[in-house]
């Protein structure tokens, strides 16, 4: 069943916590940024696992293999649950990432094209070319998976084609995600979480419209419920 994880997107350690603490039990798996890690370290992941909770570490690490392969030992070693690398870093690198937690619960996912992307930007960038992000997505999600990733990160529009195309076994994760009315902020491909579940997302991450919300409890509580569209019937 597909659950929503947390993302911890603030300044500070101590308003991360203070949320985590004010959402309780209802949130098993916190996802852990690059502003978040860079200012509190990998002290944040150790305070979080020692609470119970498993940690998304989303680094979007994308260097050569060598390094890569160090910093997925290292995140493994910290006990994360995922650890986010570029799939534009390519198959040896993936690969190296994959190698490195053998034996490890850490589970490597490959972020294919930013959900803050879409067409007019993606012709901007070297490499990449004037395609549609759907054609890109799916480029790099199967070598991705070839390289030995656990499953990959993508904007939920793209959840469908990857399933069809990864598999069952394929872990997908969909951010961006967002209910009617919700700000974009900026997000270009975004998505309601209930057709994301619908088109087989195994994560839904979801960040400002919980964190910034002048309830978070009840926020978490209406995007879970958006998920199970029976539950909202009833």
């Amino acid at each position: 069943m597909a659950e929503i994880v947390v993302a911890l997107d603030f300044p500070s350690p101590e308003e991360a916590f203070a949320l985590a603490e004010r959402l309780g039990a209802r949130v098993r798996c916190y996802k852990v940024g690059l502003e978040l890690f860079t200012r509190g370290g990998p002290d944040i992941v150790r305070e979080l696992r020692s609470r119970g909770r498993e940690v998304f570490l989303d680094l979007k690490i994308h260097d050569i293999p060598n390094t890569v392969a160090g910093a997925a030992s290292a995140a493994a070693a910290l006990g994360a649950a995922y650890l986010t690398v570029h799939a534009l870093g390519g198959a040896r690198m993936v690969g190296a990432a994959r190698a490195a937690v053998e034996g490890a619960p850490t589970r490597i996912l490959a972020v294919t094209v930013l959900t803050s992307l879409a067409a007019d930007d993606l012709g901007k960038i070297p490499g990449t070319g004037p395609k549609a992000p759907a054609e890109e997505v799916l480029r790099l999600a199967a070598l991705a998976m070839e390289s030995g990733a656990h499953g990959v990160v993508a904007s939920g529009g793209e959840v469908r084609a990857i399933r069809a195309q990864a598999g069952a076994d394929a872990l997908i994760v969909a951010p961006g995600i967002r209910l009617p009315g919700d700000a974009q902020d900026d997000q270009r491909r975004v998505f309601g979480p209930a057709e994301a579940v619908l088109a087989g997302a195994d994560l839904l991450v979801v960040g400002r419209p919980i964190t910034r919300a002048v309830d978070p409890s009840a926020a978490f509580d209406r995007i879970e419920a958006a998920m199970r569209p029976e539950m909202t019937e009833a």
